[in-house]
C-alpha cells in the first residue's frame, strides 16, 4: 500500500487546486482563487478526521482449535472494535503471520458508523496452515482507512501478537499385533503383590481383626473353616519411549530453534505417535531423553489427556549440544521393561553395537532411526532390535507397522 496519504480522487483535488490557483494568478481571476482554498480546505479537513479525531480500536483474537497440529489448518478470528465520531468508508485489512505459518490474512474493511459507545464491531475471520511446529505470533493487524468521502488514508495497527502454540503432529500408529491378547498392555498385566485388587479373589484363612465383610462364604462352606478374600493387585505393564535429543544426531538447526530440522520434527512427531499408541494399550508411559532424563510426566495407560498435554509441551522442545549414546546402557543397566521405543537421528555401525545390549532389556525393542548409515539398522536388528528408518519421506504409519506385525525382526529401509 502506497504511503502517500490521499487517494486518488483527492490527489486529483489537491492538482485542481494548484491549477486554480496559477491560472488566477495568471489570468486574474479571483473567483478561482476561492475554488483552489475550498479544494485545499476539504482535503485538509479530510486529513484532519483521520489523524486528529479521536477514536478508540481495540482487537481481540482467538484460535479454532486452540492449540493447532502442525501440518493441518488453524481458524483465526478478530473481534475489531472502532469506536469515532465520524463514520469510516470501506478499507482494507491485513494480519502479520510469521514464518511457519502460511495463509491469506487480507480482506476487506467494512464500513463503520460513527458512535462512541461500545458496539458490536467488525468480524473478520481467515484460515492459515501450520507448518511448523512452535510458538508462532499471530498479528498484529494492520487496517488502512479512508475518510467518509474517501478523500484520505490512513494505515494503522490494532491490538498486539497473540501466540499460537503449534503442536507436532500425531499419526495413527498400529496396534500391538504381536503382543499377548488384544491390547498388549494392561489387559496382560501380571499379579505380584498383595493389596486391594479387582476381580482376583483369593480365599485364605480367616485372622482375627478382619473385617466379617471380607468373609468368603462359599469357600468357608467348603473347607469348614472361616476363609477372606485377598485381592491381588494387577502390575501395570511399563513403556519407554526415549528421544535421542543429542545435537550430533541432528542438523545444527535442530537445536536452533523448534520446527527448523524437518528430520528432528519427523523424531519429535514420531515420538508422541509412539507414546499414544502405547497408552492406548494400556501401558504405563515414560518419555525419556538419551541419558534418562525425564521428557514428561509418567502418563498412565489410556489417559488421552496426559498426551494432549504431551503434545503441547513437545511443542517447543529441541535438539540439545552433547552425545548421550551410550548414556541408556547405564539409567536402563538391570531394568526389564515392556516395549522400548528408542528414536534417534544419524546412526552408524558404532552407535548400532553401543545400542545392542538395551535389546535385552525389553519385551519388544524397536530402534527408529531418520539417517541411519551404513549397516547401523542390520547391526541392530541382529542384536535383537526391531528397527526402521524413518525419513523425511517415509510414511511412518507404514514404518512402525513393519516392526510391529507379529514375525521376526525385520530391517525396514
Amino acid at each position: 500500500m502506497s504511503r502517500w496519504p490521499l487517494t486518488v480522487r483527492r490527489t486529483g483535488a489537491v492538482l485542481l487546486a494548484v491549477l486554480c490557483f496559477i491560472v488566477a494568478h495568471a489570468a486574474k481571476i479571483t473567483e478561482l482563487l476561492y475554488v483552489s482554498a475550498l479544494l485545499v480546505a476539504v482535503v485538509a479537513a479530510s486529513i484532519a478526521t483521520l489523524y486528529v479525531v479521536r477514536r478508540t480500536e481495540k482487537v481481540s483474537r482467538s484460535f479454532s482449535p486452540d492449540v493447532a497440529t502442525a501440518g493441518r489448518e488453524v481458524d483465526v478470528h478478530l473481534q475489531v472494535e472502532i469506536r469515532s465520531p465520524l463514520p469510516g468508508a470501506q478499507g482494507r485489512w491485513r494480519d502479520a503471520l510469521p514464518d511457519g505459518v502460511t495463509g491469506d490474512a487480507v480482506g476487506v474493511f467494512p464500513e463503520t458508523a460513527s458512535g462512541m459507545r461500545s458496539g458490536g464491531g467488525v468480524h473478520l475471520a481467515y484460515t492459515v496452515v501450520a507448518q511448523r511446529r512452535g510458538i508462532r505470533p499471530i498479528g498484529p493487524v494492520s487496517v488502512v482507512t479512508t475518510d467518509p468521502f474517501a478523500f484520505a488514508r490512513r494505515r494503522h495497527t490494532i491490538g498486539q501478537a497473540l501466540p499460537l502454540t503449534v503442536a507436532p503432529a500425531i499419526v495413527d500408529l498400529g496396534p500391538l499385533a504381536d503382543q499377548p491378547g488384544e491390547a498388549g498392555g494392561s489387559m496382560h498385566s501380571t499379579t505380584d503383590q498383595l493389596g486391594q485388587g479387582t476381580d482376583n479373589l483369593i480365599p485364605r484363612h480367616y485372622i482375627p481383626g478382619d473385617s466379617m465383610r471380607r468373609i468368603h462364604w462359599r469357600a468357608s462352606a467348603h473347607r469348614d473353616e472361616l476363609m477372606v478374600r485377598q485381592e491381588e493387585q494387577e502390575t501395570t505393564p511399563e513403556a519407554i519411549v526415549v528421544l535421542d535429543r543429542g545435537a550430533t544426531r541432528w542438523d545444527p538447526d535442530a537445536v536452533r530453534a523448534p520446527g527448523a530440522d524437518p528430520g528432528f520434527e519427523i523424531a519429535v512427531s514420531a515420538c508422541v505417535s509412539t507414546a499414544a499408541r502405547l497408552v492406548h494399550e494400556g501401558y504405563l508411559v515414560h518419555v525419556v531423553d538419551a541419558d534418562g532424563t525425564a521428557l514428561a510426566d509418567p502418563i498412565d495407560g489410556g489417559d488421552t489427556t496426559a498426551i494432549e498435554q504431551l503434545t503441547i509441551d513437545f511443542a517447543t522442545i529441541t535438539a540439545h549440544r552433547g552425545d548421550t549414546t551410550a548414556a541408556p546402557v547405564a539409567f536402563l543397566a538391570g531394568t526389564m521393561t515392556g516395549p522400548l521405543v528408542y528414536i534417534t537421528g544419524a546412526i552408524g555401525e558404532t552407535d548400532a553395537a553401543l545400542l545392542a545390549p538395551l535389546a535385552h532389556h525389553s519385551s519388544l525393542p524397536i530402534l527408529l532411526a531418520v539417517t541411519p548409515r551404513g549397516d547401523a539398522l542390520a547391526r541392530a536388528a541382529a542384536a535383537g532390535w526391531r528397527v526402521a528408518a524413518i525419513g523425511t519421506d517415509t510414511d511412518l504409519a507404514l514404518a512402525w507397522g513393519s516392526v510391529v506385525d507379529r514375525g521376526a525382526h525385520r530391517v525396514s529401509f
